[in-house]
């Protein structure tokens, strides 16, 4: 028998609904398939502020500094694209920045991945395979 996967953590869910939430801030996967269009659609969705310096320790500062605001829910629609054209690391690294800032901030993180129901099941694995038991783990620029 094979180890269980990881259940995701609090602040992130998986939904096949087709609209984002009106309360939370929408982002494109399909923006974001490499790293440096992940920072810039986050940099304008947010908006992250002028010293945002499109890094993964940049952008924990910078959303840990936004949580100090209020809460935030940000969604991603078309989330299989999300990182797809890194190497699978990134993403493992994005789900660490996310998980360090939803356990330190003020307010509430919560991410809703989305996407139609058929690519539902690749992008749990894909998930799954890189949070590893690392979400939470301090962030770290690996390039």
């Amino acid at each position: 028998m094979g180890a269980a996967s990881p259940q995701p953590p609090a602040w992130l869910a998986f939904d096949a609904g087709p609209e984002a939430e009106a309360t939370g801030v929408t982002l494109a996967g399909a923006d974001a398939r490499i790293r440096a269009g992940l920072h810039e659609a986050l940099a304008a969705a947010l908006p992250l502020p002028a010293w945002f310096g499109r890094n993964w320790d940049a952008l924990a500062d910078a959303l840990a500094d936004r949580l100090d605001a209020g809460p935030l829910t940000l969604v991603v629609r078309d989330a299989a694209d999300l990182l797809a054209d890194e190497p699978p690391a990134h993403l493992g690294t994005l789900l660490d920045v996310l998980g360090a800032v939803a356990a330190g901030g003020h307010h509430s993180l919560r991410v809703v991945l989305r996407d139609h129901p058929d690519r539902l099941a690749a992008l749990r694995t894909r998930i799954a395979a890189a949070l590893g038991g690392r979400v939470g783990a301090p962030p770290t620029d690996t390039d």
